[in-house]
């Protein structure tokens, strides 16, 4: 695989612009939804929401085997709009968030590490932005 390979995936929310932005950005919210599958979680989140602010997501399977921090440094932030930010490894990431009448379109490009295969990446990715679907429906 090519290395600078951008990889895009989306949802729509049915839910309000301030609710998803919440959920999205706030810790307390981010444990409950950062994670690809039943097996695995984020026991705690630490976001620091603003240009040069830091995130670290911890993620780890619920048996407790395998585990890592995504950390990185946020670039951009426009409020209910837009977050891009760099992974400590040095990969782009940008979410976008768009008003579509009562929903949420959000839009979450990322540049793809050399080693998994892009699909193996993009299925993950779509995991959690689909786990992040669920839970934001089923707390309004």
């Amino acid at each position: 695989m090519s290395l600078n390979v951008t990889i895009t995936i989306e949802t729509t929310i049915e839910a309000p612009i301030q609710l998803v932005w919440n959920l999205w950005t706030l810790p307390e919210h981010i444990v409950n939804w950062n994670f690809a599958s039943e097996e695995w979680c984020c026991p705690n989140a630490v976001n620091d929401l603003r240009p040069d602010g830091e995130l670290n997501w911890r993620m780890e399977a619920k048996d407790g085997g395998i585990g890592f921090d995504f950390t990185g440094t946020y670039l951009q932030v426009k409020d209910k709009e837009l977050i891009t930010y760099k992974i400590s490894d040095g990969r782009a990431v940008s979410i976008n968030f768009l008003t579509e009448g009562k929903n949420v379109k959000l839009i979450e490009s990322f540049e793809a590490e050399g080693t998994n295969s892009e699909e193996l990446q993009r299925s993950g990715w779509q995991a959690i932005l689909n786990n992040f679907k669920r839970y934001v429906e089923s707390v309004q």
